[in-house]
């Protein structure tokens, strides 16, 4: 599984290095933006794990015309990632438990199709541990709400300082069901901060989104908007996969971490929109990321754009 994992990520990397990402910008204008909040107290209640993150995505390109473009680098994506992990106590964390994380990214992801097949490749630069301020953020913030922050002990523990240049690809192929339901199989390779391979499916109960650019969050694996072409209603989304991790700056071996041999998720939300506003609300499950972790977790995810 290793030797797999490892060609994965020398094909990912080769990939992204290669591909025609460098067409002419000239013209291109924003056609689209798109962000999404995760939180584990959204969910579950809690605050752990996967405990919070943000992810907005601008579109640029020349024109949309409800599809994807047969060429790489006619649309291009930057997108700005934020997230935290943390142990299930932030101001005692247990023996084995996971070491707090903060991380931001930025990347620059291009999206077309060949052949049916809907593709996503990209590159991005991670920044984690102290220099993100993100456990300042959060101390900031639980002091703000009368919560415990987390200690002094815990954020000391935290992963350190360390610049993580990575790859992702996807290529999924939708498939109409009737006229008002689509099911779409993907597959992802990523490498940099964590290097796995994953396998999973969408289903959409709807039109809503047939027609928009869709851009999937890293954490929950759900799908959020960012080029809006649909006229109005509601679409009802699912979605599940499975992935195999080789290597996590998060968990590193290093620290006495070992990764479950899969890592699952599920994941249900709905779609909505109005004649002004529109939103999203879902959860995802998320299983075990490591064998100390005691349990999986349920988080939340939200936006909202409301005009009056």
């Amino acid at each position: 599984m290793r030797a797999i994992l490892r060609t994965l990520r020398i094909i990912c990397i080769g990939s992204a290095m290669f591909a025609p990402l460098g067409a002419s910008a000239e013209g291109m204008v924003q056609l689209g933006y798109g962000r999404l909040v995760n939180n584990d107290f959204l969910g579950d209640l809690k605050d752990r794990g996967q405990t919070g993150s943000y992810v907005s995505s601008r579109i640029f390109g020349k024109a949309w015309g409800g599809k994807l473009p047969e060429r790489a680098g006619e649309f291009l994506e930057f997108r700005l990632q934020a997230d935290i992990k943390a142990p299930d106590d932030l101001v005692t964390p247990a023996a084995g438990d996971r070491p707090f994380a903060g991380s931001v990214s930025l990347g620059l992801h291009t999206h077309y199709q060949q052949s049916g097949y809907e593709i996503a490749m990209g590159g991005e630069l991670v920044a984690t541990g102290p220099q993100t301020r993100l456990d300042q953020f959060q101390t900031a913030l639980h002091d703000g709400i009368g919560v415990a922050p987390p200690s002094l002990a815990t954020r000391s523990a935290q992963i350190g300082n360390k610049l993580y240049p990575g790859v992702v690809v996807e290529m999924g192929r939708p498939f109409e069901i009737g006229t008002r339901s689509q099911i779409r199989p993907f597959i992802e390779a990523r490498a940099g901060v964590e290097t796995l391979a994953r396998a999973g499916v969408d289903f959409e109960i709807g039109k809503l989104t047939s027609s928009d650019l869709m851009v999937r969050d890293g954490i929950t694996g759900q799908r959020y908007r960012t080029i809006l072409n649909g006229a109005g209603g509601v679409s009802f989304v699912l979605g599940a996969d499975m992935a195999l991790v080789s290597e996590s700056a998060y968990l590193p071996s290093s620290g006495g971490f070992t990764l479950t041999d899969t890592r699952d998720r599920a994941r249900a939300g709905v779609h909505w929109q109005s004649k002004k506003s529109h939103g999203f609300f879902g959860v995802t499950y998320l299983g075990r990321e490591h064998i100390s972790q005691k349990d999986p977790q349920v988080v939340g995810s939200i936006r909202l754009a409301l005009k009056f």
